[in-house]
């Protein structure tokens, strides 16, 4: 997934191809590639790497023609490498594909494929995409890409082009953002707005299920049955920057907002397709591994940290194994107890944290299994780990974390079921209902966004403020320390979050007139005593903002004011509860003038121990 860009006109397709990659490359990619319909039919190009390698090979050899796709891949399934970079073609290099998104039922495709012949070359599932294309096609690419969707369950932008028909660009959406460019005399096909800004702001906006098929002098959309669809089109005033970030006004907002997006892609595929076992077929993990497992480690910094402490809560949960977790940079100092049968689970959005690394090898060195839970496929600790689950998030450009942390949440789910499902230490009644449940988030999640009007409010009262603290019980205590962290990174304010039972053995003496107090209380069990403590701090003058789930009068009634996440199992609610913390810091940073993308003094990927 990252970057797709397509063109059909009169102009040299290669530098527009070229050019367009260049306009997303703040997305983040590995790998690049171009396929162009040539005097000598269609010809593919393709380089791990920046877009300069691919460059360069383009000028000692460039791809004449006026009808091409492009695409920069950000790994998912396989590692960077010149064969798995996009497009993908068939065997007979009479078809080519782009592809963002996943297919989960790729590898039942490539087995049918492969037994009727077809020969793969790469480990990526888009190539099944191109193949079965190949396979369907008697004359009629629009047909055959019909066809070839209603087999492929999953998520999917497409661009298709076929040396059968030079003159038809196809392209498909399906829950991942497809855009239709329209100029004179030719035509375009984009990921993102900014891949063709440069040539035209008449933009037609595909939806989910819908299909467009571009010619020199014209689009048609329609449905994936074939039926017309007339839609007016949308004219993009804004600027190249703007257009970049999907017209939010930041990065960190447009993150927030693709978390639906981030939380079906890691979860959807590893989801039984009956919807009640959870298929990590990533892990090699075996029954008997699984079953003499005496302890888990999990080692992190920063916001994955945060991550790794609901992560430590969900595996005791759900498979009754005890979790330590520390902090990666004090790990090695420690002296851990390590042995063959203790399970090290590093967690790391870049997958290059110098700490986690460290880390990782030193748990390797005591014997350790290591199990690496990234954003980045073939990264360093991708590669070093002996399992890795992928957090399918898509490049995270904001400093503060957001979609990568949450992804990992999820990923923990992902995790604990599985170990469950292997020990019995849950019964499948349970697991399932699990899974429902969380099939439900991303739905959730929008809900969520949908309300985030009343979340600034409250952050454009607290941006005056130089101290705030968080409270919670249990998980909540776990994102408790995230919204804290979160708010400090961006905002600049002094936060800190405590246990609520905590507060009477010191802090309440930091708690005066006015100071804002942000109270979690999703866990039901933990209810009745964490209002509590809120009594406690009421009492002592704070003004306090109660995250609670829907119809839970009780907190409303403690609370001066009260944001309701949707009701789930409370051991999905930091999926949740976690996204009104995020937009709080969001907004208060914006309220108090701050680089919100950029805070002063953080990287984004931290390098160095």
């Amino acid at each position: 997934m990252c970057g797709i860009v397509g063109y059909i006109g009169n102009r040299n397709s290669q530098e527009i191809l070229i050019e367009g990659l260049k306009k997303l490359e703040y997305r983040g990619y590995d790998s690049a590639g171009v396929a162009v319909f040539t005097e000598n039919g269609l010809q593919v190009k393709k380089a791990k790497g920046r877009l300069a390698v691919l460059e360069s090979q383009l000028v000692l050899t460039p791809l004449n023609g006026t009808a091409g796709i492009g695409h920069t891949r950000w790994a998912t399934h396989g590692k960077p490498s010149d064969v798995n970079s996009h497009p993908h073609t068939d065997n007979s290099m009479k078809f080519s594909v782009v592809h963002n998104g996943i297919i989960e039922n790729y590898m039942s495709l490539k087995e049918e494929l492969t037994a009727k012949g077809h020969n793969f070359v790469s480990e990526t599932d888009t190539e099944v995409i191109s193949h079965l294309i190949a396979d369907i096609y008697d004359g009629d690419i629009v047909a055959a890409v019909q066809k070839a969707v209603t087999r492929m369950t999953g998520a999917y932008a497409l661009g298709v082009l076929t040396e059968y028909e030079p003159d038809k660009l196809v392209a498909v959406r399906l829950a991942s953002p497809l855009i239709i460019g329209v100029g004179e005399g030719e035509n375009f096909i984009g990921s993102d707005i900014p891949a063709i800004l440069e040539h035209t702001r008449n933009v037609f906006i595909l939806n989910d299920n819908e299909m467009a098929v571009l010619t020199r002098d014209g689009v048609d959309l329609m449905t994936l049955e074939g039926n017309f669809i007339a839609r007016e089109m949308f004219r993009v005033d804004w600027d190249i920057v703007t257009a970049e970030k999907a017209g939010f006004d930041h990065f960190m907002l447009k993150e927030i907002h693709e978390q639906p997006k981030a939380y079906r892609d890691t979860m959807s595929s590893r989801i039984s397709p009956e919807g009640d076992r959870i298929t990590l077929n990533e892990l090699s993990m075996t029954p008997e591994y699984i079953k003499d497992i005496n302890r888990v480690h999990i080692v992190a910094c920063g916001t994955a940290y945060h991550a790794g402490l609901v992560g430590k809560s969900v595996i005791e949960k759900l498979a009754r194994i005890p979790v330590e977790i520390d902090v990666a940079s004090e790990y090695r100092y420690r002296s851990p107890i390590i042995t063959k049968d203790t399970l090290v689970i590093v967690v790391s959005q870049s997958g290059e944290t110098a700490d986690t690394l460290a880390a990782l090898r030193e748990a390797r060195r005591c014997g350790a299994r290591v199990l690496a839970i990234t954003n980045v496929v073939g990264s360093s600790v991708a590669r070093e780990a002996d399992d890795v689950i992928t957090t399918w998030a898509g490049p995270e450009i904001a400093v503060a974390s957001t979609k990568a942390y949450t992804s990992q949440l999820i990923a923990f789910y992902l995790l604990g079921l599985h170990l469950a499902q292997t020990l019995g230490s849950q019964t499948p009644e349970f697991i399932a209902e699990v899974i429902t449940a969380m099939r439900h988030l991303p739905e959730q999640v929008e809900t969520i966004l949908g309300q985030a009007e009343t979340i600034k409010a409250f952050a454009e009262e607290i941006a005056v403020h130089n101290d705030l603290f968080f409270i919670g019980r249990g998980l909540d205590y776990a994102v408790a320390q995230e919204g804290s962290l979160k708010l400090k990174e961006i905002s600049y304010i002094h936060s800190e979050a405590y246990a609520s039972g905590e507060l009477k053995h010191g802090t309440l003496a930091l708690i005066e007139e006015g100071v804002p107090v942000i109270a979690l209380a999703t866990q039901r069990d933990l209810l009745e005593k964490t209002v509590s403590n809120i009594k406690e701090v009421k009492a002592r003058g704070a003004h306090v903002m109660g995250i609670g789930v829907e119809g839970e009068e009780e907190l409303k009634k403690a609370v001066d004011t009260m944001f309701q996440i949707p009701k789930t199992l409370d051991v999905l609610s930091p999926a949740l509860s976690v996204i009104p913390l995020q937009l709080l810091a969001y907004y208060a940073s914006l309220a108090r003038g701050n680089d919100v993308d950029k805070p002063r003094n953080l990287a984004k990927s931290v390098t160095v121990e």
